[in-house]
Order: C-alpha cells, then sequence, then structure tokens
C-alpha cells in the first residue's frame, strides 16, 4: 500500500486538477479523482487529464464513486463510499484488474468491505473536516487503534488508510496506531506551496 494517498479537491485558487498535479509534483504517487456533485461528463473529462499526469508520472488513479467511469477509462481502481454502489457489486462489473476501496467509519462497516471483495479500506474521519459533506462520527487516535484491534481479533488482514482532516503533526502518531496509510487533501492545498508541503510530508514522515 502507498503510504500517502491525495483526494483531490478544489478551492477559490486551485482546480481539482491544478490539485492533482501539485500533489504529483510534491512526490505522492496515488491520486483519488473526488469530484463531489459534478455532472459526470465533467468528471470524464477531468477524469482523462488527471489520469494523464498519473501515467506520466507512474503514479496510481483511482476514481470516486463512479464504478462505471472507472471501467470506461481504465482506471487503477475506484473508491466507493458507503451510499455508493456495494463493494461486492462494483467487483462483479469490474472483476479482479481494478482496485476497489471502500469507505468505512466502524469496524462492521470495514467487515462489510472485506467480504465484498475490497482491495483498501479508506477509514475516517480522523477529525472534522469541511471538505466531506454529512461527516461520520470522529475517530482519533483511540478510534483507529480500536478498529484495527478488532480487526486483528477477527482475522480481517486489509490496509487501512486514515482519511478525515489530517495535518502534517498528526501523521507520526497515527501511523503508530497500525494504519497502512494516509490520504490528504486540505492540508496541502492550503499550505503556501502545495507541491512543497506533499515533499516535505512524504520526506519528514515515510
Amino acid at each position: 500500500m502507498i503510504p500517502v494517498q491525495f483526494i483531490t479537491h478544489c478551492t477559490d485558487k486551485y482546480t481539482y486538477l491544478d490539485s492533482a498535479r501539485m500533489a504529483l509534483e510534491g512526490g505522492c504517487r496515488w491520486i483519488q479523482l473526488r469530484m463531489k456533485d459534478h455532472p459526470l461528463d465533467e468528471v470524464e473529462e477531468t477524469g482523462r487529464q488527471v489520469q494523464a499526469l498519473c501515467k506520466a508520472h507512474d503514479a496510481i488513479f483511482v476514481i470516486d464513486d463512479h464504478v462505471e467511469l472507472a471501467q470506461k477509462l481504465h482506471a487503477d481502481g475506484v473508491h466507493l463510499g458507503l451510499k455508493d454502489m456495494p463493494v461486492h457489486e462494483a467487483r462483479k462489473v469490474l472483476g479482479e484488474e481494478f482496485l476497489i476501496g471502500g469507505t468505512a467509519n466502524t469496524f462492521e462497516d470495514i467487515l462489510l468491505h472485506w467480504r465484498g471483495g475490497a482491495d483498501y479500506i479508506g477509514c475516517g474521519p480522523f477529525r472534522f473536516t469541511e471538505t466531506k459533506k454529512n461527516l461520520s462520527p470522529v475517530l482519533g487516535l483511540e478510534g483507529y487503534a480500536r478498529i484495527l484491534q478488532q480487526m486483528k481479533e477477527a482475522g480481517v488482514d486489509m490496509p487501512v488508510v486514515a482519511i478525515g482532516g489530517i495535518t502534517k503533526a498528526d501523521i507520526p502518531g497515527l501511523m503508530r496506531t497500525g494504519v497502512q496509510g494516509i490520504a490528504l487533501s486540505g492540508t496541502v492545498l492550503r499550505a503556501q506551496d502545495p507541491a512543497g508541503e506533499m515533499r516535505q510530508i512524504l520526506e519528514t514522515t515515510f
């Protein structure tokens, strides 16, 4: 599992494509295109551009929500929220060659995705984040430690990526809980030099 994933986001300063480009320039090698509430044709257009950037940087390209679009573009995978297509259905559509990630807030969510054939879990939120609507209860360090212990006891062996309001200072503590990766968005884009911030995160933490 690549230790740092970047979730695209747009701000007053940056487009979704800008955000992906800066993360890649900073050394990130896993990009998830997340464009909530945008028409599918816009997601596809941006997706093709982000995919080209990912190929140029030898990075993994995952699309949020849109299973059919991931298949159409031959993306590396798809990431599914709790209200999206169930993982087991997406696996039937995509087969084994695509990565499938699932969003989880509880051990029960993880168990559901594991049984459905997910490759990894995006677990969160760590803390409150403004980049996501309808936020699930925050987990904090204790929440991750508890969930990972439940996974160990149940024999559920699957990479867990922490997500949700994570800053550079949070990463060491989170990694000590046993998570295999971190997903970032806002903390990178709020930096004066987003590419430099990503580079510093990778160099100093991993």
